[in-house]
């Protein structure tokens, strides 16, 4: 039996790929930005700028080892104390990106007798947690907490399941779909079922809640809030800078930092990071008014776009996803809209089931940018 060549058998891959519209490319970026996630514009906030430049590490610039050996500092220890005060947790745990966060997570907590119950479209990094974890995994439909009680129950009354440990995974803010879950409703069934709860509030957190503090502190009170076992956080969006962080208990904590692979076997982030994100954390407590144009320029956009003939996710949030009937629908008008000067761009499958643009607001977008995005929108619809 021949053997097709490795790199014939790659170009085969690619081709079929390119045929299907979902070849992509790593492009660099221009135009107003619609597709980012730096909500409240810190990534180049003149502030945070200002801050970075008082920097002065004399010892190093890289971390140089993992935590546990050289790579930890002081300016680690500040950021996670900081943080864990802001979201009220015991402890935090700084790791080096969102991804990691979410997938050494579910690995270092669960195994094949685990059972994990995910939202269908929650975050390929929580999903290849559960495929790492070699867990039993159990899709839920997106947002059908009647599904996952259904599941749960099942599983009770499974000879073979009952007695194993039940997780529940979930994004508070879905980043494609802009749509979030019922957290309180969540919350009873934890008190119902007995299961481990993850939280992701990636996508929440800096535009939802007291100070930005997340969607947990927009729907539940502080009893309900100390239930929740671990909830995982990014430096990369509202912060304006990059990681991953996990808020929990002390034991928590501990736990992940002698167990955790990712954290365990990575070099560490450099300490001008979590420098920076303590500042910029202070910033961020105090946008109230960014927070409230942004969702409310975001508000204003979902109500035009609809009425214009484009159909959206139930979003309720800063990411307004504009579904297309096809990948090549969506790469061409995300094609005629950058070159009037939006960057937004085409989100397709397998990262999604519907091709679309996902638009997403920050706080440095302004009203008459909206106005003329919309006119634009209105102009490709008009010449269908």
């Amino acid at each position: 039996m021949k053997v097709e060549p490795f790199w014939e058998k790659i170009s085969k891959e690619l081709l079929s790929i390119k045929n299907k519209n979902r070849f992509r490319e790593t492009k660099t970026y221009s135009g107003i930005d619609f597709c980012s996630n730096d909500y409240l514009g810190l990534a180049s906030n003149p502030k945070l700028w200002e801050y970075a430049e008082s920097f002065n590490y004399i010892d190093r610039i890289g971390s140089t080892a993992s935590r546990l050996v050289r790579g930890n500092s002081e300016e680690l220890l500040e950021f996670e104390s900081s943080f864990s005060n802001f979201v009220e947790s015991d402890g935090s745990l700084v790791v080096n990106t969102g991804y990691a966060a979410n997938s050494g997570l579910i690995d270092a907590i669960a195994n094949p007798q685990t059972i994990v119950f995910s939202d269908r479209l929650n975050h390929a990094s929580i999903l290849d947690g559960i495929r790492i974890s070699g867990a039993i995994k159990k899709y839920y439909n997106h947002l059908d907490l009647n599904h996952l009680e259904a599941l749960l129950q099942k599983t009770l009354a499974s000879e073979k399941e009952k007695d194993k440990l039940r997780i529940v995974v979930t994004e508070t803010l879905f980043s494609m779909d802009g749509d979030i879950p019922d957290l309180r409703r969540l919350l009873q069934l934890k008190k119902r079922y007995g299961f481990v709860l993850i939280l992701d509030e990636a996508h929440s957190f800096g535009l939802f809640g007291n100070r930005g503090k997340g969607l947990v502190f927009d729907q539940l009170d502080s009893e309900e809030i100390k239930s929740i076992e671990y909830r995982v956080y990014t430096l990369g969006k509202s912060l304006g800078l990059f990681g991953g962080i996990i808020a929990t208990s002390k034991l928590g904590r501990d736990h992940l930092v002698n167990v955790m692979r990712p954290f365990i076997f990575s070099t560490s982030l450099p300490p001008f990071i979590p420098y920076l994100a303590t500042f910029s954390l202070e910033l961020l407590s105090k946008m109230d008014l960014e927070r409230k144009n942004t969702l409310g320029l975001a508000s204003f956009f979902r109500k035009q776009i609809n009425e214009i003939g484009y159909k959206t996710t139930d979003s309720v949030s800063q990411i307004i996803p504009v579904l297309m009937d096809s990948e090549a629908d969506a790469l061409a008008t995300a094609e005629i809209l950058q070159s009037k000067g939006f960057d937004i761009r085409a989100i397709r499958p397998p990262t999604v089931e519907t091709a679309r643009l996902r638009i997403s607001f920050n706080a440095k977008i302004k009203t008459n940018q909206v106005d003329e995005l919309l006119g634009i929108f209105r102009q490709i619809k008009e010449s269908h």
